[in-house]
């Protein structure tokens, strides 16, 4: 399997503009939410273009659609978090 260059991936390209976005969105939160869900939010965010990042790396086209998978994931997990 050719491995994937995630900086050509459009949905990571994409999953980065969320995380700018919603670090803007984070930073007009109240201080005392810093350690709870305004931290658990920029993970959240983080995780989607990281973990297509990572799965790009993997030698096989089931592992790497394993961590697109687990990016999804992540942004289910965004999307209930900002809800």
């Amino acid at each position: 399997m050719k491995k994937h260059n995630f900086r050509e991936i459009k949905i990571w390209q994409e999953a980065l503009v969320i995380v700018k976005e919603v670090y803007a969105f984070t930073s007009n939160l109240p201080k005392e939410e810093r350690y709870g869900i305004t931290s658990q939010i920029n993970r959240s965010a983080v995780s989607i273009p990281s973990n297509i990042a990572e799965g790009s790396g993997r030698t096989s086209n089931k592992e790497f659609i394993r961590f697109l998978e687990i990016a999804i994931s992540s942004s289910y997990e965004l999307e209930t978090q900002l809800i």
